[in-house]
């Protein structure tokens, strides 16, 4: 099944290059671009992809509080951000904001569509120096709703990098039902992604900053 992209950057080269990197994976396709947040909104809404790879700094609406807005609004369309700098105190915004995850401006081709491919997939991905970095950063939630048994170990899996389907197989179910269970979790946890989810995880011991990396 092809994965529906949206690009999002006020730079058109930026654009352009993506456009370029991508069109070689038959897996992905793009199907709009945005030169700003306000844009990405409204073509979000109107185009439903699947994942929207998202500038941070840009006019009319900066991509922070265009992430919001969209996880607020499509839950199912996830959002990776695109910054220059991993130590952009914006990354930790977008991360609040509900980004599965982010990327750097010069990553490769071929490590950038396997990102693309992972959070089409749920997959968080976050190395141990990310991790702690964001953990710093991002606060606990309050007060969570108590997960059930069931949602425990579907969070535990999720915050090991595991995409639905790979979860779906270990706990002999289906996609769509863990799929549930992850609205259900997200929900219960008063968070807007798998990414604060997983930070989550760490936070309280159920797994450990190094085995949240990308699971192979």
């Amino acid at each position: 099944m092809t994965i529906r992209l949206l690009l999002v950057d006020d730079h058109s080269v930026v654009r352009q290059g993506l456009r370029l990197f991508l069109k070689n994976d038959l897996e992905l396709e793009v199907v709009g671009e945005a030169a700003d947040g306000a844009e990405a909104l409204r073509l979000a809404r109107e185009l439903k992809p699947d994942v929207v790879l998202m500038d941070l700094l840009m006019p009319v609406m900066d991509g922070i509080t265009a992430t919001a807005a969209i996880r607020r609004e499509l839950p199912e369309t996830e959002v990776l951000a695109l910054t220059s700098v991993l130590e952009d105190a914006s990354v930790v915004g977008a991360v609040r904001a509900g980004a599965i995850g982010y990327l750097l401006k010069d990553t490769q081709a071929e490590a950038l569509c396997q990102a693309i491919k992972a959070a089409a997939a749920g997959q968080v991905q976050l190395t141990p120096k990310a991790a702690a970095r964001l953990m710093q950063a991002v606060s606990a939630p309050e007060s969570p709703e108590a997960l059930t048994e069931r949602e425990t170990e579907v969070l535990r899996l999720l915050s090991q990098g595991r995409s639905n389907k790979q979860i779906a197989r270990s706990l002999n179910t289906t996609e769509q039902t863990i799929k549930s269970h992850v609205s259900r979790i997200l929900s219960k946890l008063g968070v807007q992604s798998r990414t604060q989810a997983t930070l989550y995880a760490i936070r309280t011991g159920l797994v450990s900053p190094g085995s949240a990396e990308k699971a192979e």
